[in-house]
């Protein structure tokens, strides 16, 4: 009788420093968006620096020195390929792939492509809001937002079948289709209010599918290497790893998207 509060408790006992964190992150990021330019590009360069350090960490934790080389190679070849842009760009983005695979670490292969992932992420976000304006950085950020909050309290209130047990224990199936149906909802959203086409409602939701990728994706690494969180940098979240995993699946799907069709008409604003 006594054992289900506690577990209850436990449930729910990061809920308050994640709310707390969120709220802090939102608001700097809104600031940030809002700005545009070069602020925005250069608290995208640092995040993404900073989560290199962690991936770089987390797959060869013995190794001190070569982390903040990682994070220092990424954050400047960051920098380069967004000053120049065009197809060189994409030289500078594989700069952080190179280094982690070509040094001693777990899972070479795996950590390399997610490198990728984050640097494409980084470069994606920074031109977006160049190219699109605020309406489709908030279209994006809401898309992701809503899919992990739905997601997040349809997994703890109604359980049931696990997404993907071996890869991510804690992601249900009544989770991953609540983040699917909210991320809808943002995408009628602004088909109301912004008006954007019909087609970003399916767009929404495949996005948000792209970010719980993103999310299972960086749950392999942290599982195959041992850790529960990417490193401690942010209360009741971990570490930005562990908070921007899912918007850098989304966003890396945006771009793929728009080699094929042109994706900000569709977003309105």
């Amino acid at each position: 009788m006594t054992g289900e509060p506690v577990n209850t408790a436990q449930k729910w006992a990061d809920l308050r420093p994640r709310l707390l964190s969120a709220i802090v992150m939102v608001a700097a990021g809104a600031v940030e968006i809002w700005l545009g330019g070069l602020a925005f590009a250069a608290l995208v360069v640092v995040l993404t620096a900073v989560m290199l350090w962690e991936l770089a960490t987390m797959t060869a934790p013995s190794r001190q020195a070569t982390p903040l080389a990682v994070a220092g190679a990424g954050g400047a070849a960051l920098g380069l390929a967004l000053v120049l842009n065009g197809q060189v760009a994409g030289l500078f983005l594989v700069v952080p792939t190179l280094v982690l695979i070509l040094t001693p670490r777990r899972d070479r292969r795996l950590a390399g492509a997610y490198a990728l992932a984050i640097m494409l992420a980084g470069f994606g976000l920074v031109t977006l809001r160049d190219a699109a304006g605020i309406t489709a950085i908030l279209w994006l950020m809401a898309v992701v937002v809503a899919s992990d909050v739905l997601g997040y309290f349809a997994g703890r209130l109604l359980g049931g079948p696990k997404f993907w047990p071996k890869v991510s224990p804690k992601k249900t199936w009544s989770g991953t289709i609540a983040g699917w149906i909210g991320a809808a909802l943002v995408g009628l959203g602004f088909v109301i209010f912004a008006g954007a086409g019909w087609l970003l409602l399916p767009l929404s939701a495949l996005v948000a599918f792209a970010g719980q990728m993103g999310d299972i994706a960086e749950s392999w690494i942290k599982r195959r290497a041992g850790v529960k969180d990417a490193s401690g940098l942010i209360p009741g979240h971990g570490g930005l790893l562990d908070r921007f995993d899912a918007l850098i699946g989304a966003v890396v799907l945006v771009l793929l998207i728009g080699l094929v069709v042109p994706v900000t008409p569709l977003i309105g604003g």
